[in-house]
């Protein structure tokens, strides 16, 4: 690991050596470097290289820890496999970084500190990013060892507080943005709460709780996709990536394009997808096996329906429109070859208070059709794929937020630090994250697909969205949240 990453971090080092010298000179006229410029670069060469190794580790503890969050519910659910999970996580927090991402980013390296008590002496605060990667790294990993879910965003934030009032004083801190940053950490929960709670409710009135819920959630899947794919296009292209030139677009646009690829999605969901999940949810238990204890050469037969069950497993209790299930409560030498009816019992709304919310919450007795939650698979898939796509936006801005300080700082020699997020390093924090995932990603995983709740597909995709609309929104608006308190909440709030 040790050698890998200083592998990695010469190879970053040797590209940014080549742009600032082809960023020196150019066309036919001569730049004049500065002297003190070369003298200060010079200088502070080597912490740049520091702060590129521990900017690998702590993208990788990252990785490691806060990727494993956002896609522990997939797996937790049986959804995906640790391996499936690895390479759309790859793709989606690269995705999520370059398009959204650089929203966060600046607000980390420009809007905690008060740049200006640096401007006389940049090596301070150059110096103060290798503080504050080094202590988030090494709280990560010890983290992840100990399989615990941890938030990258408060370390950062927290780190960067605790340098500039040590090097600085109370006065270096932008104490009202970081009263907003705080209070973000507070209310995202309960927004994702409150947005994964009212999808739950959705999904349990509209089609777990209903008579035929296969039925139901294929009727309604378009609308999720829909929903999921409108919101997510326009955070993308309205007010988008400076780095991809997408600042331009005009409100209208974006809002057409939004919903141009949401119906298009919606049509390909209801004409392509539909057909495949009917074709693949019929099979399985349509058909019962009964054995029969006079037959003593071949002791089972296959009973495609109820009235062609024995006479003496036939009476009252059959009706021909109800699920069976096996019944428990027979003797031993009947117990797996009689079965019972499971009767449809709606939740009765009552005209009270207390009626009225023991009919919107769900049943905690009720059992859940499996058919119906493997239908939820599919688009727990993409809700997963959508909530790594919001993690990339927000929390790879922080673990890259200090070594884009370093650079801006080293290139200009300037506090103000002008230059805009370069692309090469999100792919830099975005790989390294990637390479803790693929590596100790399995810990944090467990933790909180296995070990903390009881996830199946419906809740997961509600989990899910609900942190991901909040991350991505907290992204638009430059707020580094924490993704993990909004996906654990999420978690023991389904729970409950």
């Amino acid at each position: 690991m040790s050698y890998l990453t200083t592998i990695f971090a010469f190879i970053f080092i040797i590209f940014i050596s080549t742009s600032t010298v082809q960023n020196g000179g150019g066309g036919g006229d001569s730049i004049i470097i500065s002297t003190d410029l070369i003298s200060f670069q010079n200088a502070t060469f080597w912490a740049l290289f520091v702060g590129a190794v521990l900017a690998f580790v702590l993208g990788f503890g990252m990785g490691a820890n806060d990727v494993s969050n956002a896609f522990g519910t997939s797996v937790g659910s049986k959804v995906l496999t640790l391996k499936q999970a690895y390479i759309l996580a790859s793709i989606f927090e690269t995705l999520g970084a370059i398009f959204v991402g650089y929203n966060v980013t600046d607000t980390m390296r420009k809007s905690v500190v008060v740049l200006s008590e640096y401007a006389d002496n940049p090596k301070a605060l150059l110096f103060g990013q290798i503080a504050i990667l080094g202590g988030c790294s090494g709280w990560l990993m010890i983290a992840t060892f100990a399989e615990l879910p941890v938030s990258t965003t408060h370390s950062v934030v927290g780190a960067t507080i605790g340098f500039s009032f040590m090097m600085k004083g109370i006065s270096s801190i932008q104490w009202w943005e970081v009263g907003k940053i705080a209070l973000s950490w507070f209310t995202s929960p309960l927004l994702s709460g409150f947005i994964s709670s009212i999808l739950y409710l959705v999904v349990d009135i509209s089609v777990l709780r209903k008579e035929e819920p296969l039925e139901a959630g294929l009727r309604v899947l378009p609308i999720f996709y829909f929903f999921c794919i409108a919101f997510n296009t326009f955070t993308i292209s309205y007010q988008g990536s400076k780095i991809l030139g997408l600042e331009s677009i005009p409100l209208w646009l974006a809002i057409f394009i939004s919903l141009l690829t949401a119906i298009l999605a919606a049509l390909v969901v209801h004409f392509v997808l539909k057909p495949r999940l009917t074709t693949h949810s019929l099979p399985g238990n349509n058909y019962i096996t009964i054995p029969l204890e006079n037959d003593k050469k071949d002791r089972k037969q296959i009973c495609r329906s109820i009235s062609e069950l024995p006479e003496k497993y036939q009476g009252n209790e059959f009706n021909g429109n109800n699920k069976l299930r096996k019944n428990r409560n027979r003797g031993v030498s009947e117990a797996e070859s009689v079965l019972s009816v499971t009767n449809y019992v709606p939740q009765k709304l009552e005209l009270s208070p207390r009626g009225f919310l023991n009919w919107l919450l769900p049943a905690h007795d009720r059992k859940e059709d499996a058919k119906t939650l493997q239908l939820f698979s599919s688009i727990q898939v993409f809700t997963a794929c959508f909530a790594g796509f919001a993690h990339g936006s927000n929390d790879v801005s922080n673990a890259i937020a200090p070594l884009t300080a370093m650079l801006a700082i080293y290139r200009e020699m300037s506090v103000q630090q002008e230059e805009p997020t370069p692309i090469y390093v999100l792919l830099y924090g975005v790989f390294a994250m990637c390479v803790g995932l693929c590596v100790l990603g399995h810990k944090v995983i467990k933790t909180v697909g296995q070990r903390m709740s009881s996830i199946h597909a419906a809740s997961g995709f509600t989990i899910e969205f609900g942190a991901a609309v909040t991350a991505l929104l907290a992204s638009k608006a430059g707020l580094p949240i924490s993704t993990t308190h909004c996906l654990v909440s999420l978690i023991k709030e389904t729970e409950l």
